[in-house]
């Protein structure tokens, strides 16, 4: 990139979705109004070339899509509804990545921003010696008073998930291989959908509601929704929805339930309020799937398959270890 002023200038939105925006980028810093009645919801992540993507599975534009999805589902898992978000990119000085694809990485995020009318407010650009590194910070806001926090889970709660879990992985793990990839799979890897609607749905439920999303596995969410709330959790291992048949029970238990990236959300809610919830859902066309239960205990978190009760570990699937 010769001119860093002129790429700012040409990533620059013209226009804002949110009418809360005073002043976006231009100035030196972003101004915009709060929303009374709603919590303000503040979430941030970054991607490393090589660590986080590569140019063998990702293309530019998926890369910028998912940097940007990672953060609204976060949002989701919060209830919230996303609005406003700012980029940090760090491009590396060898020239290994061009000024086209650096467009086309904020052309990823355009794309899912535009379908929650969120607006980009601010960033920054600087070099880097070694490799990209990409940055995004989303805001959200969510209703005063809706609180789905993992520290909500109480004994005699519904275990659910709102989707597949494990094709991310599938995914990876067949474009890093070089195999043909089945379009499912590539899709849920580098286009990542947040649940954002199941959010809204559950904030708007006013009920008590523990919830995560999936992105280091869900076993690994699981558990840190145990620990926050101190209890024991049993996840039913036929009940855990997936879209990997035919790819061997070893990969199944690996992908489901260690391979992370989905962004689906797991929680927890009573009885009665799930069984309102599932209506609901099902009403909108969303999905609302049983998969376990809390009961007292110690915070942990067991996995029942085939009448055998097993500790099922906090860990995340490594997404650059090639094997099966």
């Amino acid at each position: 990139m010769k001119d860093e002023f002129s790429f700012i200038r040409s990533i620059q939105p013209k226009g804002h979705h949110q009418p809360t925006v005073v002043a976006g980028i231009g100035d030196d810093a972003a101004l915009y109004d709060s929303e009374e009645g709603f919590h303000e919801i503040a979430t941030v992540d970054t991607l490393v070339e090589d660590m986080h993507f590569t140019k063998e599975t990702m293309k530019p534009f998926h890369i910028g899509y998912k940097a940007l999805a990672v953060n609204v589902s976060d949002i989701a898992a919060m209830g919230g509804r996303p609005t406003y978000y700012l980029v940090s990119i760090s491009i590396p000085k060898s020239g290994s990545w061009s000024e086209e694809e650096l467009k086309e990485i904020y052309r990823g995020m355009t794309e899912l921003a535009d379908e929650y009318g969120m607006d980009l407010i601010g960033g920054d650009t600087n070099g880097t010696n070694d490799k990209l590194v990409v940055s995004v910070t989303v805001m959200g806001r969510v209703e005063k008073g809706v609180r789905l926090l993992r520290s909500n889970a109480k004994p005699g709660d519904v275990v659910f998930v709102t989707g597949p879990v494990g094709s991310s992985a599938a995914g990876l793990h067949y474009l890093l291989e070089g195999h043909r990839c089945p379009d499912i799979f590539a899709s849920a890897h580098q286009m990542p959908r947040p649940q954002v609607g199941a959010g809204r749905v559950l904030a708007k439920a006013r009920e008590r509601v523990a919830l995560n999303d999936i992105s280091d596995g869900l076993a690994s969410e699981a558990n840190e929704i145990a620990e926050a709330s101190g209890v024991t959790m049993e996840i039913d291992w036929l009940s855990i929805p997936h879209e990997l048949q035919g790819e061997g029970e070893d990969r199944i238990e690996k992908w489901t339930l260690y391979g992370g990236e989905d962004f689906q959300l797991i929680g927890t809610a009573g009885e009665e309020t799930f069984a309102k919830l599932e209506r609901t859902f099902h009403e909108k066309g969303l999905s609302l799937i049983r998969v376990g239960r809390v009961i007292k205990g110690k915070a942990e978190v067991y996995l029942v398959k085939e009448n055998e009760r097993s500790v099922l570990h906090k860990r995340g699937y490594n997404h650059f270890n090639k094997g099966d």
